[in-house]
């Protein structure tokens, strides 16, 4: 006879994504997910492995409801640099106000903790930065198009800096940065690409 679950898996990895996304993975034990979630360890285990193959769930979740998205609307917005400075400002809004508040990104975390250890979880994080940096390089393509950028600015070269920029400001969020200080600093990123005719 099959194992009937008596909860919702995606639900409880909903919880669990929110969990490591606050706290990390160092500092989140398997007795704070049974917390969280109201299950026992042997439901957990049965239904997604030890604590490490259950963050690598978490953080491709994350990756797929909130990075992904974000991503492809910078990639199909072909604005150029307005595109750009969207980006910027929603990703402080996000990080600074709101439920999520100070938390920073889940994939920026994994970024400076421990995680990365995991050889799984290095190459998602290598995959999403390229996913970041590519989605950047779209925009700034367009707004070399547009003749919005100075000359001689390399569209890779920017979208290099300013892929570092949005790790940045998510580490610095969840470090407690305030929102006008990474505002102006992606503004200065921005404006030093830009053609000022």
């Amino acid at each position: 006879m099959a194992d009937v679950k008596h909860f919702d898996p995606d639900a409880t990895l909903d919880t669990v994504m929110r969990l490591f996304w606050r706290q990390g993975v160092a500092t989140t034990g398997i007795q704070d997910i049974v917390n969280a979630t109201g299950l026992n360890r042997s439901s957990l285990y049965s239904t997604y492995g030890g604590k490490q193959e259950l963050y690598r769930a978490a953080l491709n979740r994350y990756v797929e409801e909130r990075s992904r998205p974000a991503l492809g609307r910078l990639e199909e917005d072909d604005r150029g640099l307005p595109a750009v400075t969207d980006f910027f400002t929603t990703l402080i809004e996000t990080r600074c106000t709101g439920e999520y508040a100070r938390w920073g990104c889940m994939v920026s975390n994994a970024h400076a903790g421990t995680e990365n250890g995991d050889p799984e979880v290095q190459a998602l994080l290598d995959r999403q930065h390229q996913r970041l940096r590519n989605a950047l390089l779209t925009a700034l393509r367009a707004a070399q198009r547009r003749r919005q950028l100075a000359e001689g600015v390399d569209p890779g070269s920017a979208a290099d800096i300013l892929a570092l920029l949005a790790h940045g400001v998510n580490l610095r969020s969840r470090a407690g940065a305030e929102p006008q200080q990474l505002q102006a600093t992606a503004a200065a990123a921005i404006t030093a690409v830009t053609n000022r005719q």
